[in-house]
């Protein structure tokens, strides 16, 4: 856990979140700032600041993450959904956590 870290500090309890999901390696809840109807993030527990800094340890924990998004979109009840990993500030990455947001819902994603 990285001190400073806004995740690491919803993950510990000590920031409330909207949480959807939880288990040993991996927390989701709801952004604060959605752009869909639908909008979560899949952020694991262990802190790695981006996936430029991920390693082949980590590939059974990216996995999992992966495979969650398609299970919890169906649950917040989207038929299809967008997934997105910003990597690095040139990247579009603001809290340097590892995570995935999956969002979706209504017609106002952009065609990409």
């Amino acid at each position: 856990m990285a001190a400073e870290c806004i995740f690491c500090k919803i993950i510990d309890g000590s920031i409330p979140s909207k949480k959807i999901f939880e288990d040993n390696e991996v927390i989701v809840f709801n952004d604060i700032n959605p752009i869909a109807k639908v909008h979560f993030l899949i952020v694991p527990k262990l802190h790695i600041e981006s996936l430029a800094s991920c390693e082949a340890q980590h590939q059974a924990l990216l996995g999992k993450m992966l495979l969650l998004a398609p299970k919890l979109a169906k649950e917040q009840g989207l038929s299809g959904f967008r997934t997105m990993i910003n990597t690095g500030r040139e990247g579009g990455q603001e809290v340097f956590h590892i995570h995935v947001h999956v969002f979706g819902g209504g017609d106002k994603l952009p065609r990409t």
